[in-house]
Formats: structure tokens, C-alpha cells, sequence
């Protein structure tokens, strides 16, 4: 059993139809599918991908007008990155970056790759990480923006960091559960604190990194908009979905046990520090129940839920993304 990497991120909003505009019209990517809480069927769930919804490619968003801001610390999902291909894409986004007025960084080395921080509408702290012809976990399909040059296009997640007060816990369930590696660390670039720490999983490299931040002196974190609400891993089949969920009964690990979402099959825990993780299947997908040339453009409800969809309907607030 081994972990391909990063699933998807899921992160809070209380704007979706300003969400929709930045990470379409700002950041250029697709819409793969417009849905349902399925915990909280009055909240539409969008997910942001490449140009097919690879596994790997996902920002996720669960709506809820009126939220209040998020107060980061400790506990936390702290930076999210996106993947582009260069050094020249950042200068690219960092120049288009100054003509929307997106607030965000100097472009600055990282755990030996090129990066550029930003923030969304919503104070989601966001970074840019360049490839450069790194290997490891290969980046998904550009898609097709009017006025994004598709070689600067974001093409998958990089790295997830999570700022933690102990770090131990969080690595024991890292290294003893979910076969994660050591593979080096950087200094924090926010004084004189411990260098983060990267571990790796499945192939390797952008796609399939956990950065641990120690941060004993912040407090810790509030939830609310703009903040990480989960991040989720990938796992190729249900085979050994079905394994996972034995291994986290084995390590006595409270958990969701197994969650049917349709799209994909998933199981949900919280690590020592508290921050929820996810082990999602690669499989179905999301072209499963819309073709792949128009994913994204109907609300889209999993079987279980179609038969109410008249009644969830009348209940969702109409949203105009256009």
C-alpha cells in the first residue's frame, strides 16, 4: 500500500460567486463540478481542476455566506500550493498578479524549488511552485484559458504545509501509518523559528509533499473563510481503499469509516494536532456523471441524492457563475 500523493484540498468560503471568478477568471482553472455538501445538502461544494479533474489537480470549496474570518495558528493547513511548469510562469503570474491587484510575494526558493506566495479574496494563503523538470508525481492537463498562455497554466497541487505546536505527533502518523518520507527541510522564513520539515510520499516531488511548520509560540487556529478545512490523499483503487481502512482500525485511529461521495470513495481522520485528513480513491472520477466536455456547468448530484434533488434544489440559493 502506498499513498500516489495529494488529493485535493477542500478550503471555505463565504463568496462562491467571487471564489468562482477568482479561480476561474484570475488563477484559469476549470470547473469540474458544481455540487452539494453532501454533509450539508443547502451548501454548494465546487471543485476547481486541470482540464480533466485529475486526482492531484483539486481545490475544493464548500460555501457558506455569512462565515466569519479565519485567525491562523497552530493546528492548521496553513499554505496551499498550485504547480506551474517554470520560473518564467511565476514572473508571468507575478506580473498578471500586479495588474489584478492580487495581493502576494517576492518570488523565493523553497525547499530547492522557485515560489510566489499569494492570497485570495479571502486571505487563503496560496503559493506558486515551479517544476522545472522535476520528477516525481506527473502534473495534470493544462486547460484552456483566452488570456492564460498554457505554458504558465496551473497544472495540479504542490506542496500542503501544516503549522503545528509539536511536530512529533503529526510525524509519527506521517511516517508509522501513512508511509511518508523524510526527504529534507528549509528555514522558516519567519524568523527565528524551527527549519520545516518535508516528507514525501508514492513518487515523489511537488505532488505528493507534506511540510511540517513548528510553531509552539502562535495560538491556535480559527476556522472560518478562507481557511483549509481538510486535505485529502490519493489512493490508486478500493482494493486498497478497503486496506487503508483496516490499517487505521489497526493503529486505533478514530475515523469516519468508509464514505461513499460518489465521485470518489473516502475515509476521514484527525492527526494528533487535530488537522483532518482525508484518504480519497482515484477512482471514479468526475466525468462519471456528466461528460467530460461539460463537466461543471449543472449542479450534479450522486445517485443517492438525485432523488431528492427537487427538494434540494428549492432549498440552495441561486448562484449566477457566469
Amino acid at each position: 500500500m502506498e499513498l500516489l500523493g495529494l488529493h485535493h484540498v477542500s478550503i471555505l468560503t463565504g463568496k462562491a460567486e467571487r471564489n468562482y471568478e477568482f479561480y476561474t477568471k484570475i488563477l484559469g482553472m476549470r470547473l469540474v463540478k458544481k455540487t452539494v455538501n453532501q454533509d450539508n445538502t443547502e451548501s454548494y461544494h465546487l471543485f476547481y481542476a486541470d482540464a480533466e479533474g485529475t486526482p492531484g489537480t483539486e481545490v475544493t470549496f464548500f460555501d457558506i455566506p455569512g462565515l466569519g474570518h479565519t485567525y491562523h495558528g497552530t493546528s492548521d493547513i496553513s499554505i496551499v500550493s498550485l504547480r506551474v511548469k517554470s520560473t518564467d510562469s511565476l514572473l508571468y503570474w507575478k506580473d498578471r498578479f500586479d495588474r489584478f491587484r492580487i495581493a502576494h510575494g517576492d518570488i523565493e526558493q523553497r525547499a530547492n524549488r522557485d515560489t510566489l506566495d499569494f492570497q485570495d479574496f479571502e486571505g487563503t494563503s496560496l503559493r506558486l511552485v515551479a517544476d522545472n523538470g522535476e520528477q516525481g508525481v506527473r502534473a495534470g492537463v493544462p486547460w484552456k484559458q483566452a488570456d492564460i498562455p498554457l505554458e504558465h497554466a496551473i497544472v495540479g497541487l504542490g506542496p500542503v504545509t501544516l503549522t503545528v505546536s509539536i511536530s512529533e505527533p503529526t510525524i509519527d502518523v506521517l511516517t508509522k501509518v501513512m508511509g511518508f518520507r523524510y526527504v529534507g527541510s528549509y528555514p522558516s522564513g519567519t524568523g527565528n523559528h524551527p527549519d520545516i520539515m518535508v516528507y514525501a510520499t508514492g513518487e515523489g516531488g511537488s505532488g505528493a509533499e507534506v511540510h511540517i511548520e513548528t510553531r509552539p509560540d502562535l495560538p491556535k487556529a480559527r476556522l472560518g473563510r478562507g481557511g483549509v478545512h481538510h486535505v485529502a490523499f490519493r489512493v490508486p483503487n478500493e482494493t486498497e481503499y478497503d486496506l487503508w481502512a483496516d490499517r487505521l482500525k489497526e493503529h486505533r485511529l478514530p475515523n469516519s469509516g468508509k464514505v461513499e461521495r460518489y465521485y470518489f470513495k473516502a475515509l476521514y481522520f484527525r492527526e494528533p494536532n487535530g488537522i483532518l485528513f482525508e484518504l480519497s480513491t482515484d477512482t471514479p472520477g468526475f466525468a462519471t456523471d456528466e461528460p467530460m466536455e461539460t463537466m461543471g456547468q449543472a449542479l450534479a448530484l450522486p445517485p443517492f441524492l438525485e432523488p431528492r434533488r427537487k427538494e434540494i434544489e428549492e432549498k440552495l440559493r441561486p448562484l449566477n457563475l457566469e
